[in-house]
């Protein structure tokens, strides 16, 4: 008799915990089985995570395995990376196990319909490779070759020509019988990138993963992808779970982008599982930007990762020349528009010479936020704890965390006030301007609310592309990794939208996308231009972008983090507790700032910070969510993690609290 050791699917975290049942000798781990479960042995789904010969429990008290499924199964790197998710992120195991597995059922006629069918396998010429670019591949080849595992971080100017060296080091992968995963930061550039696959390696050998394939899709290209049929997943974050076998290399394009960060449970950093996997498979890490994340930046510093640098364009145009406008000084000549003078009379230049404009807004929706304006209340979604934003088309009010709407309230839910406002500008705002003042020009907006599938991103985009859309309005959408070579001009509306967000990654995140705005003007035979709009002309992230001085801004902003002990420096872990009573919330995130601190963790340099907490008002109930922040020095991360966990386990076994945590959290505290 064998005993099979498994995570059982149940919501609950009092069952997430690894439970023994008998097997057959057959059984084998990583397999998805059916087993009867609790006291009225409900049906439910399995997962093996080991299998052993003997068993501390009586045999007689162990139930046994139903049946297993066909259809689906882990492999034991799967389940090893779970196992590692679970104690490196403070998860449950089934939220690691869903990870990995497909959502959906296959077509019930048995025939798949690949997504990749209207794929128009775009090929390009790859003989005339730039010296950079063969630097860049002989040496990656080389890591290839030698079986080995090897992290590599290109440095790249926006067009130095990175996705053919991703492309090469594919194929040579390939070539060595190894399997492939690209990954992208964004939905909408999965279409581009996948042209280009599709064209270099065939339809077969291509698989895409993402979030807007149908339940169905996503099964069939998940089983595809199991079956080793694909040998290359394309996708955004979700595709570093493919299950693939024998990783030879993980393409991380466009790497500092914080969607590679799960806000959404499980939290996850995909860099982390993208070099967990490959650990197990002695594959090779690539990492491509043209502004490398600072904590990516530092590890090629200290040679964690190989640092290879491209700083010229592969058409040898340069890159567009920006400036920057004071907006103080617009409100100073009477300009209360959205556009400073210089936008408005470049664009009309621009446009006039029969070339496109990109417009860069970090900010969807119409107004930003809906405040009281009596009390200061500022309306907020009762789930999440983020702010509501205005969208005008729906009339409502959207949270663009969990994608809620509420109706504009009449008056202020605290004090019964009348008089609500809407502040702030988005997207939407500025289409509507763009619009009104050059309604000769056929604009566009380009954001998640315009986009919401592959099937419209794919319409905004070739529209563009075909240049009957000549105005494109977008959020960080149009900033990432889009090749179209009409684009006269780019601008960043407002610069001051990420530099003000509470957060201390706020100027390298203000830093990287002005600059990765800048690389979507210029890429054809013209040089291009980019403006900067913003009310801090003198912060060194605007003029060291406007400058392009990435080594300039790295050394300020590396020695802020080194000073106040930010990462790379440290690890922030911030636990969140949440309920429907203020005091019973405090309490416990008071209670468990205190027992951390009581725990034999070293001491230096660790602080814990709150607890700090904030009260939802709405109609359906109040919610009111307690945290704290652990400044946790290098080393002392799993040990916190571990004492959080045990935490959390007495919490949610003796209360209706719920609690999160978030490694390296984006937003402030």
């Amino acid at each position: 008799m064998k005993y099979a050791k498994l995570v059982i699917e149940n919501k609950s975290r009092h069952t997430d915990r690894l439970y023994t049942y008998r097997c057959t000798d057959d059984t084998r781990i990583g397999q998805v089985v059916k087993l009867p479960f609790s006291k009225g042995n409900t049906e439910r789904r399995g997962f093996v995570f080991d299998v052993t010969n003997e068993c501390e429990i009586d045999d007689s008290k162990l139930k046994e395995i139903s049946s297993i499924e066909e259809d689906i199964s882990l492999t034991e790197e799967m389940v090893e990376t779970a196992v590692w998710m679970r104690q490196r992120y403070g998860i449950r195991y089934l939220d690691a196990v869903n990870c990995f597995i497909p959502r959906g059922k296959a077509a019930k006629n048995g025939k798949q319909k690949n997504p990749l069918s209207n794929a128009k396998g775009e090929h390009q010429n790859i003989d005339n490779l730039t010296e950079e670019q063969k630097a860049a591949c002989e040496e990656i080849n080389s890591a290839i070759d030698s079986g080995r595992q090897e992290n590599f971080l290109i440095k790249g100017v926006t067009g130095s020509g990175k996705t053919e060296v991703y492309m090469q080091a594919a194929a040579r992968t390939i070539s060595k019988g190894k399997t492939v995963i690209m990954l992208l930061p964004e939905i909408a550039l999965t279409k581009q990138i996948t042209e280009r696959f599709v064209g270099r390696f065939g339809k077969d050998s291509c698989a895409i993963l993402h979030s807007h394939l149908t339940g169905r899709e996503r099964f069939d290209e998940w089983s595809r992808v199991r079956s080793g049929e694909a040998k290359i997943v394309i996708g955004a974050r979700m595709a570093v779970f493919a299950p693939l076998e024998n990783i030879g290399l993980i393409v991380l394009d466009e790497e500092h982008e914080s969607t590679y960060k799960s806000d959404m449970t499980p939290k996850y950093e995909t860099v982390d599982i993208a070099f967990k996997r490959l650990m197990h498979y002695s594959g090779v890490l690539l990492l491509g930007s043209a502004t490398p994340s600072v904590v990516s930046y530092q590890r090629a510093k200290e040679d964690i990762y190989k640092l290879i640098e491209m700083n010229t364009r592969y058409n040898a145009v340069e890159l567009p020349d920006m400036s920057i406008v004071d907006m103080r000084q617009e409100l100073r000549k009477g300009n209360r528009s959205i556009f400073s003078d210089t936008l408005y009379q470049s664009m009309d230049e621009h446009l006039q010479n029969g070339e496109q404009v990109i417009l860069f807004l970090n900010r969807r929706g119409y107004s930003s936020s809906i405040s009281c304006k009596d009390c200061g209340n500022t309306l907020m979604c009762p789930d999440c704890g983020i702010s509501l934003t205005y969208h005008k088309r729906e009339n409502a009010a959207v949270c663009h965390y969990c994608g809620r709407h509420f109706d504009i309230p009449k008056e202020c839910p605290r004090c019964s006030s009348k008089f609500i406002k809407f502040i702030g500008v988005g997207t939407e705002q500025v289409e509507e301007f763009v619009k009104k003042e050059f309604k000769d020009y056929e604009t566009e907006r380009f954001d998640l609310d315009t986009a919401k599938n592959s099937r419209e991103i794919a319409a905004i985009l070739n529209r563009f592309a075909s240049g009957k859309t000549r105005i494109l309005v977008g959020t960080q959408l149009v900033a990432k990794g889009l090749d179209f070579r009409n684009v006269g001009l780019a601008c960043v509306v407002s610069a001051d939208t990420t530099l003000n967000i509470p957060d201390y990654r706020s100027a390298e995140r203000t830093f990287q996308l002005i600059t990765q705005v800048a690389g979507r003007a210029g890429r054809g035979l013209k040089k291009g231009e980019v403006i900067i709009q913003t009310y801090n002309p003198e912060n060194l992230a605007v003029t060291a972008a406007s400058r392009y001085d990435y080594e300039g801004f790295f050394a300020e902003e590396i020695s802020f983090r080194k000073l106040m002990k930010y990462p790379p420096f440290s690890d922030l872990i911030q636990v969140q507790f949440i309920g429907d009573n203020e005091l019973e919330t405090e309490s416990h995130a008071l209670e468990c700032k205190n027992y951390l601190s009581n725990k034999e963790i070293d001491k230096n340099g660790n602080e814990i910070f709150g607890p700090k907490g904030t009260h939802q008002i709405s109609k359906e109930r109040d919610v009111f969510r307690y945290s704290i922040l652990i400044k946790a020095s290098k080393g002392s991360r799993n040990k916190y993690i571990y004492y959080i966990s045990k935490y959390g386990e007495y919490v949610t076994s003796n209360t209706k609290l719920s609690f999160v945590i978030d490694v390296n959290p984006y937003g402030g505290f």
